[in-house]
């Protein structure tokens, strides 16, 4: 072969070479950037070709495909009270992707899961149109809307914002999920980019409405928190007639600063009250003795427990992702203090502090929360079921029956009206920012019936009525006794 031959050779050689690798790049290497990049409109066509599965709540679907005269055959639609599910259901918008369960289960509402092949197989065998399967979860629907409307017209100013999570303490199946305020899935799942672009336009404003504050959002817990200390007393074997200081402020330690009760009141009791009573009257500076003076290495102590509790672990996912909880640093004494009291840099999730009563309630044992029940094809054949899961017992069955008495008392005297269910609960009113200016944030924690539970509900608020003097006995309570009440006392 002669020197030019052999040149040319080379040079196609080496532009095969080339040609081979760029489409070995392409097809291996950036095939799932390709497939899922939103200017791919062959995608958006094939993935509305098929008929995508129903989000189902109880007996209610809550998320549906309906067919449509358009290039985009089916049209996703969310039939039942949209913005009370929407925190449930999440989105699925040929513009802005999708969220929620509708992301975190669309290989099952595609019909992409390898558990659907089968279904797959034999709708190409018959001609049939593919599908996908569907997502039950374990929402009780009416309970649902119960807590959405709860919130809506809530004691607040305005519209309530904030979150409820309902629980069954001896499972973990999530009941409710709520965020408000929230928005309509419809708008952003329309085939009409100007519907879709001015929904979008005001749900991504100030209000934060496409935010699930339930699952996505870190609060300081405030008074609420003092039942995790409360079991870290309990661990550290005190009773619920240890007895400690009920003084109107509380010297913090290596500090010029006090550490007031609410109101900048003496506990009723006079000089010293039980632990029981301090839950009782949310007493700040008993708590501060307590971790202080009373408990062995109360720092330790109280990081173990609320580590036990799920604080400062691996957030669950259910399917979707929950921003984790943390006790923060407690660098010193001052912040051992502050943070006993659900302040300084303690900040959970409404999820989270619905565990934690769910704990209580299950007699010690924590509960693995989850939102699907279960995946079934497009025929309702039950692809699979989530079983109840223990994650641990941060507490035993006798500190978990002290602690639910000692909530009962809470319980008896932040709530003046009688009610048709016997609750446990506890109250919270969490500084944030400047205190003279803004509104806290108000919590309430709680189970139903006090004895052998059937929820446990989370309240969280950001706008109470009252402004600077909102409390959680006044704006967070009355919206979690009416879920409670809902569920268990006849009104469902």
């Amino acid at each position: 072969m002669n020197k030019p031959i052999r040149r040319v050779s080379v040079a196609v050689i080496v532009l095969i070479v080339i040609l081979l690798a760029n489409a070995t790049y392409v097809q291996v290497f950036k095939a799932n950037s390709l497939r899922y990049d939103p200017r791919n409109d062959r995608v958006l066509l094939d993935e509305y070709s098929r008929q995508r599965g129903s989000i189902i709540a109880g007996n209610e679907v809550i998320a549906a495909s309906q067919p449509t005269d358009s290039r985009y055959k089916y049209l996703r639609t969310y039939p039942v009270e949209p913005r009370a599910f929407a925190p449930v259901t999440g989105y699925y918008s040929i513009q802005y992707g999708s969220v929620g369960l509708e992301q975190y289960e669309n290989s099952i509402l595609t019909g992409n899961d390898d558990r659907l092949f089968g279904q797959r197989f034999m709708d190409m065998f018959s001609g049939r149109d593919p599908r996908g399967g569907n997502v039950v979860t374990t929402i009780d629907p009416k309970l649902q809307v119960t807590a959405y409307e709860a919130m809506v017209n809530g004691p607040c100013d305005g519209p309530c914002r904030g979150a409820v999570v309902a629980m069954d303490p001896a499972t973990g199946k999530i009941l409710a999920m709520v965020s408000t305020p929230s928005y309509d899935p419809n708008l952003l799942a329309s085939h009409d980019q100007n519907v879709r672009e001015a929904a979008w336009a005001v749900d991504t404003g100030p209000d934060k409405r496409l935010q699930n504050r339930a699952i996505e959002e870190v609060y300081p817990p405030g008074s609420t928190f003092k039942v995790v200390t409360a079991a870290a007393a309990l661990r550290d074997g005190k009773t619920a007639d240890t007895r400690l200081t009920g003084s109107a402020d509380f010297r913090l330690p290596d500090s010029t600063a006090s550490l007031p009760n609410y109101g900048d009141e003496t506990c009723p009791g006079g000089g010293t009250v039980t632990l029981a009573d301090a839950i009782k009257y949310s007493c700040n500076t008993a708590f501060a003795d307590l971790v202080l003076n009373k408990m062995d290495d109360g720092t330790a102590k109280l990081k173990q427990t609320a580590r036990l509790f799920g604080l400062d672990t691996a957030a669950p996912n259910i399917p979707m992702p929950v921003v984790a909880s943390t006790v923060g640093p407690i660098p010193d004494r001052a912040s051992l203090a502050l943070s006993a009291i659900g302040q300084k840099d303690v900040a959970m999730t409404a999820l989270q502090n619905a565990m934690v009563a769910a704990t209580v309630a299950n007699a010690g044992v924590r509960m693995q929360p989850y939102l699907v029940d279960k995946l079934q094809s497009a025929d309702l054949r039950t692809l699979y079921t989530t079983p109840p899961t223990t994650v641990n017992s941060p507490i035993t069955s006798e500190q978990a029956a002290s602690l639910t008495s000692m909530m009962v008392g809470s319980e008896n005297y932040s709530n003046t009206g009688a009610g048709s269910v016997p609750i446990a609960s506890k109250t919270g009113t969490a500084e944030h920012g400047d205190r003279t200016v803004t509104t806290p944030y108000t919590w309430y924690i709680a189970f139903g019936p006090s004895t052998d539970a059937k929820i446990a509900v989370a309240v969280v608020v950001e706008n109470g009525q009252d402004g600077v003097a909102s409390v959680g006995a006044r704006t967070a309570g009355p919206i979690g006794r009416a879920v409670i009440n809902a569920y268990v006392g006849g009104g469902r």
